[in-house]
């Protein structure tokens, strides 16, 4: 059969470990053979990352603004462990993830991928529940120091004016760590706006929580901006059914798991970070979520939501087969491929993304999984363990049929 074209690239980002030995074999299997692919090509993996002083990643968000639609594989984000495992490394590089979504923006919308094979473990979770994850800031732009001795630390504002603010944060009496983070009022109010759209689009409820009765301040900004956001798009709400619903974040967690699901939760950006890990898990796999990052210009990047499987590449590297669930980075592959054909008013290539989720859905419906989704299938299923290429292969075959 003839490639389906493009016209328009999309901004690739590699990445790391066992991600990316999946990348090259989902473009290797799922895409290069279907499709004439074009795109601008980012080498985020970690060694390259270090040795561009991390421009590439700068580079790779500058571009997605230019071409509106990027893919990213997972990447590390080094800690101490890995400047052990990485001894190149010249700096404990900040995390490529926090560096794109600063510079990009917008809202990162995260949704278990469900199967009737396996239910959520909350056994009163009947409907999806959709992450909303703020992308800019907190402790993924904070800056942090160790001190030694007995003092005292202050914040200070200086505004350009020349008047400044300081308070004190903490005197102590020996060895202590700080963390100054920040956010801007303007990404609020577009995460905001991106939510209260989310919810009209898609016609479910909003939920939104922070601690704003300890962070006063910081968090009081986030509930207060959603409120004054709220009354643009009250009127459709009530329209549609659909409710606005604000509580605290640990009210938040105990509503969830009582709920049935079925509705958006937004979150600040460590708590949606760690939410979305929870959601995802309990409704089967870190493998099963999508992820994609809205700009408030409509620029959008797709993503794998969970890590680099280091366990899984470093059995890949002793020559053993993985069974790695790439059902993620697939899916962020089909909905970048999705959206580019949008965009570009290309129908086929859209219609590639949608047959290439749907042959995933029919391998797994049939009972071809990775490993960690067949010890999770309900009674009366059959499914069977195969390995990560094994898996590829199934979908291949069914993406074939349905593409012919």
């Amino acid at each position: 059969m003839e490639k389906i074209k493009m016209t328009t690239p999309l901004v690739e980002m590699d990445g790391d470990e066992m991600t990316r030995i999946l990348w090259a074999m989902i473009k290797e299997k799922l895409i290069l053979p279907f499709v004439d692919l074009k795109t601008e090509y980012y080498d985020l993996g970690l060694l390259h990352r270090n040795e561009t002083k991390d421009q590439v990643t700068v580079d790779s968000a500058l571009a997605t603004k230019k071409y509106g639609v990027a893919v990213k594989c997972a990447t590390i984000t080094p800690n101490r462990q890995r400047m052990e495992e990485y001894p190149q490394l010249t700096e404990m590089w900040k995390s490529p993830n926090g560096t794109i979504r600063s510079i990009l923006d917008g809202t990162v919308f995260r949704a278990p991928i469900c199967i009737d094979a396996v239910k959520p473990v909350v056994k009163n979770w009947k409907k999806p529940i959709t992450i909303a994850r703020h992308a800019y800031g907190d402790v993924y732009k904070a800056v942090d120091m160790e001190t030694t001795e007995p003092g005292t630390a202050t914040l200070t504002f200086t505004g350009e004016s020349g008047e400044t603010k300081t308070i004190t944060v903490q005197k102590v009496d020996g060895p202590a760590v700080w963390q100054g983070a920040h956010n801007k009022e303007s990404s609020i109010r577009s995460f905001a706006k991106a939510c209260f759209q989310y919810a009209i689009d898609t016609k479910q409820d909003l939920w939104f929580s922070t601690k704003d009765t300890i962070a006063k301040v910081y968090d009081g900004a986030f509930k207060r901006i959603f409120e004054e956001e709220y009354e643009t798009y009250k009127a459709k709400f009530e329209e549609l059914g659909i409710t606005y619903f604000y509580t605290l974040i640990d009210d938040a967690v105990a509503r969830v798991i009582r709920s049935e699901g079925g509705y958006i939760w937004a979150c600040k950006n460590y708590d949606g970070d760690v939410m979305s890990d929870m959601v995802s898990t309990a409704f089967g796999s870190l493998a099963m979520m999508t992820s994609v990052l809205v700009a408030p210009d409509g620029t959008t990047e797709y993503e794998a939501a969970h890590g680099t499987v280091t366990r899984h590449y470093y059995k890949y590297l002793k020559g053993e087969q993985t069974s790695t669930n790439p059902m993620a980075t697939i899916f962020a592959w089909s909905g970048a491929l999705k959206k580019r054909g949008q965009l570009d008013g290309l129908a086929d290539l859209v219609n590639f993304g949608e047959k290439l989720e749907e042959a995933c859905f029919d391998t797994l419906n049939e009972g071809i999984m990775t490993r960690d989704l067949v010890g999770l299938v309900e009674p009366g299923f059959t499914a069977t363990a195969v390995t990560s290429a094994e898996f590829l292969d199934a979908i291949a075959e069914r993406l074939a049929k349905k593409l012919t």
